[in-house]
């Protein structure tokens, strides 16, 4: 069985690159990889907004900025790459068609954004692989869920399960841009309902994957 995991930005480079969460993301996956086949896509995160954020000052257009993104998430799949080692190729998929060649050698594949495309992020491109794979998706991000409003707010009410229809109603409702930090892009909010993907949305507990690997109750939202 293959998984797909988006793995935000924000838990692969928080302020620094957060190596003992890395290592341990790792060994984890290394772990479940015995049984499983995994593809993992890296987000861009803090690195990528602050990058997109200087441009879109000097008023730099959408598809440039969407190109910087995308290079930032391969740079972050680059150091995963290499930290897992002899358990991924070292190639990098630029492509669908790459990752369904790479998963053919490898039970751990590594990947950030694939080619260019209009109003999408890293989690849009996940959810197209999930879509490929026909498999369930899983979204690592920095918060324990999704939530009807910015989980910053004081009165933001939690949601563990809501439909696929609910689900692209709220992404929808967010104008896309590049950089954008939202739980999940409209791109991916899209494919999900389109192809009726499962999806889980979990904080970067590792603990709490774990629970996800091992189908038992963990804390977060499940897209079905």
């Amino acid at each position: 069985m293959v998984k797909v995991i988006s793995l935000g930005g924000s838990l692969i480079v928080p302020n620094d690159i957060d190596s003992d969460y890395l290592n341990k993301f790792k060994e984890l996956i290394i772990k479940y990889s015995k049984k499983d086949k995994f593809v993992i896509v890296c987000g861009g995160g803090r690195t990528a907004r602050i990058y997109i954020n200087a441009l879109r000052k000097n008023k730099i257009n959408d598809k440039i900025l969407g190109y910087i993104g995308i290079r930032i998430t391969r740079l972050n799949a680059w150091l995963l790459i290499n930290l897992f080692e002899k358990y991924v190729s070292a190639k990098l998929g630029k492509s669908l068609k790459d990752i369904e060649n790479l998963l053919n050698k490898r039970n751990i594949v590594i990947v950030g954004g694939l080619r260019y495309k209009p109003d999408n992020t890293s989690d849009g491109t996940a959810a197209a692989i999930a879509n490929m794979l026909k498999c369930e998706f899983i979204n690592m991000t920095n918060v324990k869920g999704l939530y009807d409003k910015d989980p910053k707010l004081k009165n933001a009410k939690f949601i563990p399960k809501i439909s696929f229809n609910e689900f692209y109603k709220i992404a929808n409702k967010i104008k896309y841009k590049a950089g954008q930090h939202f739980v999940l892009d409209q791109s991916a909010a899209r494919i999900i309902k389109k192809n009726k993907i499962k999806t889980y949305i979990i904080s970067g507990d590792l603990k709490n994957l774990e629970k996800i690997l091992k189908r038992k109750r963990f804390i977060g939202t499940v897209v079905n």
